[in-house]
């Protein structure tokens, strides 16, 4: 009887070739998102984007044309042994060879009020950038999918007062050299979902204090409503989360009252 891991990889390469792995490898080619030579961290969190972005990557490195290195980074920002014991569990089934490092984030974060998230997430960011620039790696590879591009169109319009999306790829400004991808783009949360649920696997969905006592799929706040909003559009119109991937793809700046430019300097229509 093959081993689990191996049944996995098949049905990327098969039953969920067309919903997981085309998808994967059209935004990488579309975005130019995997060079020769590249050395990438690819930034497991121990929930399921980033473990399936994982195989995916594995799977990309078998029909690989050209060569490029790959290093599989867990960090664990201050898990309790249950949580960890479980990240390397499943890495072991999927057979990803990880890489963990520790720091004391969880700790950090534990007593601020005021948007812990946010904080949260720019150290996590800041220590995966430090740890892959140790290992020699020119990119980190997060796993950030599809709805979570639309939703945060959404968030930046409505609660932001904003028009910004999570870009496919960013250079670091605060690490030379370094680059962000996203290479799950185009990929769909109801089709990670589905693959999860197949192989009957459990994932982390985030393991801190302020997330402890939400439901599996539950997200905090105000990206649930957006998701919520979202679901009630589609149900009217199915076009409804393309038109908004689009949406900032084709800005019309002729008729955009201001726009900031790279550099933050604010632009008015009407000056000369």
């Amino acid at each position: 009887m093959s081993e689990f891991y191996e049944r996995v990889e098949e049905g990327i390469r098969k039953s969920y070739a067309r919903r997981l792995f085309k998808p994967f490898a059209k935004a990488i080619v579309e975005y130019g998102l995997v060079k020769p030579n590249d050395k990438i961290a690819v930034c497991m969190s121990g929930g399921k984007d980033s473990a399936l972005m994982a195989k995916l990557f594995q799977e990309l490195k078998r029909h690989n044309k050209f060569p490029f290195e790959l290093v599989f980074l867990v960090m664990d920002p201050g898990y309790s042994p249950a949580n960890r014991a479980k990240i390397e569990e499943n890495a072991r089934l999927l057979n990803i060879p990880i890489t963990i490092f520790e720091t004391d984030i969880f700790e950090n974060v534990f007593e601020i009020e005021k948007s812990p998230c946010y904080l949260c997430a720019r150290m996590r960011r800041g220590h995966l950038y430090a740890k892959a620039k140790e290992l020699g790696c020119n990119k980190i590879a997060l796993g950030h999918h599809y709805d979570d591009v639309i939703e945060t169109i959404l968030m930046g319009m409505l609660y932001g007062g904003q028009v910004q999306t999570m870009l496919p790829k960013l250079k670091s400004a605060n690490f030379e050299g370094m680059e962000l991808i996203r290479p799950m783009y185009f990929v769909r949360e109801k089709d990670i979902i589905a693959w999860r649920e197949e192989y009957g696997l459990e994932f982390l969905r985030c393991a801190c204090k302020f997330t402890a006592d939400l439901a599996e799929g539950e997200v905090d706040g105000k990206r649930q409503k957006v998701k919520e909003l979202i679901r009630t559009l589609k149900a009217e119109d199915p076009q409804i989360e393309q038109n908004i991937f689009k949406s900032v793809e084709n800005v019309t700046l002729a008729t955009v009252i201001a726009y900031k430019d790279k550099n933050g300097v604010r632009h008015r229509f009407d000056e000369e």
